[in-house]
């Protein structure tokens, strides 16, 4: 389910935003930094500063988290349930591997919220959609780096 595409579209997605709604049904989307693909149905998230997203996946646990490209304008949304696994379970180690790998020591983790992904669409620009003939990956690109004002970077001579 997690394909090469969607681990791809992943590993260039600065961020990841994880929806949840508590038990009367309020939603909150929540930005995560710190979060990886683990295998082919499993999403982890680090719980760093997340006590509202941890509450809400308690009383229901189903979750969307979706990633997008911001300078190709493509990613993915996943739908799921998650739970939380805390830093003094068993399984502890293994579901936090990928993410002490990228934090190291500058971030606690407190938990893991591990999403069973059930279900995995695209996201997709509406430009390219509505102008097919006229948007390509690379056009999105330039208009991207330019709404964002980035500058390609310089190349050095050896």
């Amino acid at each position: 389910m997690l394909t090469d595409a969607v681990r791809e579209a992943a590993r260039r997605s600065v961020l990841c935003w994880l929806a949840t709604v508590d038990a009367k049904g309020q939603p909150n989307v929540s930005p995560k930094e710190v979060w990886a693909i683990a295998d082919e149905q499993h999403v982890v998230v680090a719980h760093i500063a997340s006590p509202i997203s941890a509450r809400n996946i308690a009383q229901q646990p189903q979750v969307c988290l979706s990633f997008v490209d911001v300078f190709v304008q493509k990613g993915f949304k996943l739908l799921g349930r998650a739970r939380e696994v805390r830093a003094a379970d068993p399984e502890f180690a293994t579901w936090a591997k990928p993410l002490l790998a990228m934090v190291g020591q500058r971030f606690t983790i407190h938990s893991v919220l591990v999403i069973h992904v059930k279900s995995v669409s695209a996201i997709v620009a509406p430009s390219y959609r509505f102008y097919p003939d006229d948007t390509t990956e690379a056009s999105q690109v330039v208009s991207g780096m330019r709404a964002y004002k980035v500058q390609p970077a310089k190349q050095e001579n050896p």
